[in-house]
């Protein structure tokens, strides 16, 4: 008989979920319609500024790469239009939904330190952080996760030093 009381989670990437798969497709235009709606109201701004030859000043310019951001649904890839700027002043869109650099929901980021503690307990980092979200996450490499602990660890030290001592 084995002592052994690890039980081996099922990879959620094998798994077809229609309902999943929709919430993530409505996720994606949600989230779309909401940039588009942002940079709508960036050009907004400046739609009745145009220069010498009758042209606006800032337009629509294409979009960044697009790029996948992890979420509650998983993945969920979104395309960050661009603007131009024919003026002087240069224009640049920053969505606020979905900032530069940024690849993982809010929600994903506070989730990291209870799966990390779940992780560590059972010796199975890597399957515990499957659960939630697929395997191939790029967002959640042992390096990301070496480094969240780093600054776990600098945040409990300042913590511990900034936190009154009681004696008995």
């Amino acid at each position: 008989m084995s002592k052994d009381n690890v039980v081996s989670l099922q990879s959620p990437a094998g798994v077809e979920d229609p309902l999943t798969e929709l919430l993530r497709a409505g996720a994606k235009r949600l989230i779309q319609q909401a940039i588009e709606a942002e940079v709508s109201e960036l050009l907004g701004q400046y739609r009745g500024q145009v220069d010498d030859q009758g042209r606006r000043v800032v337009v629509r310019n294409g979009y960044l790469p697009e790029r996948e951001v992890l979420t509650g649904v998983g993945l969920v890839s979104v395309r960050v239009p661009k603007v131009r700027s024919r003026g002087e002043e240069p224009v640049v869109f920053r969505s606020s939904l979905v900032p530069p650099y940024v690849r993982k929901a809010r929600r994903m980021e506070a989730a990291l330190p209870w799966l990390y503690l779940k992780g560590v307990a059972t010796g199975q980092m890597r399957e515990a952080l499957e659960v939630l979200v697929v395997p191939d996450a790029k967002g959640l490499s042992a390096s990301v996760i070496g480094r969240l602990k780093r600054e776990w660890e600098a945040e409990y030290t300042d913590w511990c030093q900034a936190t009154p001592r009681f004696t008995h």
